[in-house]
Order: structure tokens, then C-alpha cells, then sequence
């Protein structure tokens, strides 16, 4: 084992105090939490208490100048990610960056220019890549098991009232960039097909302030595949959280963590039943598939998860220079595509604009 990625956190948030640094002890292995920085004071007392021996800044360039820190994770507010991942790699450090990268095609190609200039020091933490029950769908697809998959739907849905910086749209919030950039990258993966039409419609429900939770997206890929994604913050009853529609079968997830089958028996031939235009004396010809229904707990064929995937992906790209899987031009698309869905919903906005 090669020696520990010593990494260095901004933003010491939710994000950045819930999530990296739990997921960082999962792989602690491969990476320590050495360094912590946040503008505000409470935010470093309440993670201090949890991990005392790391050191604590204020000001971002002092964590930046700590020499044990080799990875800083960018864990700030939305908007300001890119500005902090930049200033990070122009330090010497190489760079975690969280979602939203940012809302600006213009933006996210000065990093990809900063990351040409200096290749395997920036990388894009797009983790639910590796969610398991994403990964395990996959998977079916690609066993031909529900035939061709003409429509998939992604939704997570809730009800909350609320009201924290990311439901203003002056910080770069609303659920477009909060669990936006998950599902799209979902649904751009699902689509297997360049984007051939994006429509979408954002709205506010529940929330406080003036920024959107409730989005609806649908993609159409090139080859006719839909992709039906919702994300809302004012459903009181949730959808679930995969549908997959094929010609021989349906796939269904309430919860990530099992998957409902329905298909057509492989080993039974299909039977010949042609067309014809007489009347008609039912619904069709009488003749049932025979369907064969599975429940099965959630386990892909190639592990992943959402806790240790990207970690032990990100330390293999940064010690043993294997190729990181998010790949920036995939990244970028994500933020094209969502940039144009904001775009388009101010274009066709009434009385709300987002």
C-alpha cells in the first residue's frame, strides 16, 4: 500500500463535516483528515470536537500553504467552487471538487483549462455515480433482460418547508443545483445516446425563500430513449425512485436498496401473433407472456457505493495513475445541460422566473 493521501477540507458544512469527512474515515486506509478551513468559527468548534488532532484555518490560503495537506475537497457554497478549486490548484494542491461544479459552461472550462495545464490535479466528485442501485440497473439493462428500454423515470421526492442558504437563488441554490447535478448525471448516463431534446420545468412549492423545489426534466436521447427525472421538495407522497420500462419486462425501486422485475421468461419462445383488421372482439389475442417476477436485494456486480467508490477510484488516479471515471467532458454536460435547463426556464417563465 502506498503511502496515505493526506487531505485538507474547505468548507467544513454539511457537506464538508458530514460527508467528507465520515466517508474519509471509511477509507482511511488510502486517506487521513489532516486540515480543516471555514469562515466561521462554530463551524470549526463543532468539527474540532469530533476530530481534535487536525489543524484548523480561517483564511483559506493558510490552509492551502499547510504542507502535509496534498488533496483539498471543495465543500463551500455552490457558486463559489470553481473560485476556490482554482485558487487551491494554483497553490500546488490537487483538488476535490464538489457538485454543483458550477452553473456556467464559461466557468467550468477555465478548470478543464487549469486541469489540461496540469493533468490528474483536479477531479470532479460526482459520488452517486457509483450509488448501488444505479449501478446495479445498469447492469440489468445491459442484460438485454427487459428488452430495449424505451423509458426510464428518476424522482426524489419529499415535502419540507425549507428555508437554509440553498433556497436562495442568490447563493446558487434550489434543487436544479442541490440534487440536480446527481440525477442528471443519471439521466445522461441512462439516455446511452447523445442529448437530442431537453424539456423541463421548475417551480417553487414549499420552500422559504425564491429559489426553485420542484423540478421536472425529460430527456430524449438520440435513440428515441426517454429519461423522466423529478426532484421535489413538495410531494407529500414519494414516487419511486427507479421505473424502467422494456419491451420484454418493468423494473421498479421504492427504496435503493431493493429492485422489483417483471419480465418475459427468456427460455419460453414468443408467440406468433399477427395483425389484422377486423373487428375488434376484445383487447387483443388472449395470450398471456409467461412472466417470470423477481425481488431481489440490491448487489452490483461491481460493488460500488456510494461511501468508498470515488475514494478508492480518486486514490488509484492520484498514486497509481489509473484513469478517474468522471470524466471532465461528462462533467461538463452535466452543467451544459443544466444551464440550458435554467436558461429555458426563464425563457418560458409566467409569473415565477428561475
Amino acid at each position: 500500500m502506498s503511502e496515505k493521501i493526506k487531505v485538507g477540507i474547505l468548507g467544513l458544512g454539511r457537506a464538508g463535516r458530514g460527508m467528507h469527512i465520515s466517508e474519509i474515515a471509511a477509507n482511511s486506509e488510502q486517506f487521513e483528515f489532516v486540515a480543516g478551513c471555514d469562515i466561521a468559527q462554530d463551524q470549526i468548534e463543532e468539527t474540532k470536537k469530533l476530530h481534535p488532532n487536525a489543524r484548523y484555518y480561517t483564511d483559506m490560503n493558510e490552509l492551502f500553504a499547510d504542507p502535509e495537506v496534498e488533496l483539498v475537497t471543495i465543500a463551500t457554497r455552490s457558486l463559489d467552487h470553481v473560485k476556490h478549486a482554482l485558487a487551491a490548484f494554483n497553490a500546488g494542491k490537487k483538488v476535490f471538487c464538489e457538485k454543483p461544479v458550477t452553473p456556467s459552461v464559461a466557468e467550468f472550462d477555465q478548470l478543464w483549462e487549469a486541469e489540461k495545464s496540469r493533468p490528474g490535479s483536479i477531479f470532479i466528485r460526482h459520488n452517486r455515480r457509483f450509488e448501488a442501485a444505479f449501478s446495479h440497473i445498469r447492469d440489468i439493462i445491459a442484460s438485454g433482460k427487459l428488452g430495449w428500454v424505451y423509458e426510464i423515470k428518476l424522482a426524489r421526492n419529499n415535502f419540507q418547508w425549507r428555508n437554509d442558504w440553498q433556497t436562495f437563488r442568490q447563493f446558487g441554490g434550489g434543487q436544479l443545483l442541490n440534487w440536480g447535478p446527481h440525477l442528471i448525471d443519471h439521466s445522461l448516463q441512462f439516455l446511452e445516446s447523445p442529448v437530442k431534446s431537453v424539456w423541463s420545468n421548475l417551480k417553487l412549492v414549499a420552500a422559504k425563500a425564491d429559489a426553485e423545489d420542484h423540478i421536472k426534466i425529460i430527456f430524449e436521447g438520440e435513440n428515441g430513449r426517454i429519461v423522466d427525472m423529478e426532484i421535489s421538495g413538495g410531494a407529500a407522497i414519494k414516487d419511486p425512485v427507479y421505473v424502467v420500462h422494456g419491451t420484454r419486462g418493468s423494473l421498479v425501486s421504492f427504496d435503493e436498496s431493493r429492485l422489483k422485475l417483471k419480465y418475459m421468461n427468456p427460455a419460453t419462445p414468443l408467440p406468433e401473433i399477427q395483425p389484422h383488421n377486423d373487428n375488434p372482439k376484445g383487447f387483443g389475442p388472449g395470450i398471456n407472456p409467461d412472466w417470470v417476477e423477481d425481488d431481489i436485494q440490491v448487489a452490483p456486480a461491481n460493488g460500488n457505493n456510494i461511501r468508498t467508490t470515488i475514494w478508492r477510484k480518486l486514490y488509484d488516479a492520484i498514486r497509481n495513475g489509473k484513469e478517474f471515471p468522471i470524466k471532465f467532458e461528462e462533467a461538463r454536460e452535466v452543467v451544459r445541460v443544466t444551464e440550458m435547463i435554467r436558461q429555458g426556464a426563464i425563457d418560458n417563465a409566467r409569473d415565477r422566473k428561475f
